[in-house]
């Protein structure tokens, strides 16, 4: 069954471009497209629950409603859809914003199409926090910056071969390096399947949900 996937952008090229690419996936189907917060609200108000929008890429400057504020009022009547959000911000302050709305992750726009749909898949077969590079590097940065506290701070430094395997600690390490799951399996000369299920084996074993937090992780207890 495909992922049934909205887009939210007050440009009408790009919600047109980006749906057209996303239709020739096999794994994704656009379902709504909406010119801006009010108007996706309304949207998602009259259908069913069954044909909601499992994920939405959703823009953050937009007339009437901006992207955060839509993502803080959906979540409080549709908590079981993920929201990523897909800008051309990558400044601290949006970041802080959408992850406190409830934003399930943070894409710039500039990502393929490629890449925004294996993120997608990423977020509803394993969860976890899906970001650009760019992105992870900067919220590591903000939590660092804000003194929040430590990602699995309250857990004793271990040692990563008792933990994983040694295909798991590849994929770990590529990881922290920035690299996608394109990237990764190129390199490892695997398939995207493939180091989808190593990473949710990474989340599972190391009680963490997101990429930023693996790469917390990994630099607390002097995996890298």
């Amino acid at each position: 069954m495909k992922i049934k996937v909205a887009i939210v952008d007050d440009n009408t090229q790009m919600r047109r471009t980006l749906s057209e690419q996303i239709k020739f996936s096999d794994d994704l189907e656009i379902i709504l497209t909406a010119k801006n917060g009010v108007h996706f609200l309304d949207e998602v108000k009259a259908m069913q629950a069954s044909q909601r929008p499992q994920v939405v890429l959703m823009d953050i400057e937009m007339p009437e409603m901006n992207g955060i504020q839509t993502v803080a009022c959906a979540k409080q009547y549709y908590p079981e859809m993920k929201f990523l959000m897909l800008t051309v911000f990558d400044d601290d302050e949006k970041i802080f914003e959408a992850i406190k709305a409830g934003a399930s992750g943070y894409l710039l726009k500039d990502e393929k199409t490629s890449t925004i749909i294996d993120y997608v898949q990423q977020l509803v077969e394993i969860g976890g926090a899906p970001m650009s590079p760019a992105i992870a590097r900067k919220s590591l940065q903000l939590l660092s910056k804000a003194s929040l506290q430590d990602v699995g701070s309250d857990s004793p430094s271990v040692d990563l071969k008792e933990h994983l395997s040694e295909r798991e600690t590849d994929v770990l390490k590529l990881m922290v390096e920035g690299k996608d799951y394109k990237g990764i399996a190129e390199k490892l000369f695997l398939s995207s399947h493939t180091i989808r299920k190593h990473i949710a084996n990474i989340y599972l074993k190391l009680h963490v949900n997101s990429k930023t937090q693996v790469i917390n992780l990994a630099h607390k207890n002097n995996w890298v």
